[in-house]
């Protein structure tokens, strides 16, 4: 490792240049309808698979009555549905629907579409692409370490 190389301001640079690049991917507007508290529990429902709306409430650490509100309005849209629990028939479980399904997978695809038009704007070199391409693997990594 180079000795120039201090690993905390290291850590402090990557987490402010994905801090500002969240925000501006988040803050562009983009069609499909779903306000970030309905993505992140179709995303943690895709991920997660079925669950009780109070265990989707702890694992995304808000509210269970502002959960109940999110899925209210997916449930009202057809994008997430209401199913007994199989394991134990007392118990009402959310998964997402085909439509759930469609509608993040049209986000993510929208975003990724933002990114690459950035990417494709002329403001990067073929060499600084190749980096980039380099990081995603680094940054998954150290994802997976955290």
């Amino acid at each position: 490792m180079d000795d120039d190389l201090d690993p905390s301001g290291v850590a402090a640079a990557l987490l402010a240049s994905f801090s500002v690049l969240i925000r501006r991917v988040r803050h562009v507007p983009i069609g499909g309808g779903l306000t970030i508290p309905e993505r992140t529990a179709l995303s943690t429902l895709d991920r997660s698979g079925p669950t009780t709306s109070s265990a989707l409430a702890r694992e995304v650490q808000i509210t269970a009555q502002a959960m109940g509100e999110t899925l209210g309005a997916l449930r009202a849209r057809g994008l997430v549905e209401r199913r007994q629990d199989p394991d134990d028939g007392r118990r009402v479980v959310l998964t997402v629907t085909e439509s759930g399904l469609r509608a993040l997978r049209d986000k993510r695809n929208a975003r990724t579409e933002l990114i690459a038009q950035a990417l494709t704007s002329g403001a990067f070199t073929s060499a600084e692409l190749e980096q980039l391409q380099s990081a995603a693997a680094l940054l998954e990594r150290l994802a997976q370490n955290i």
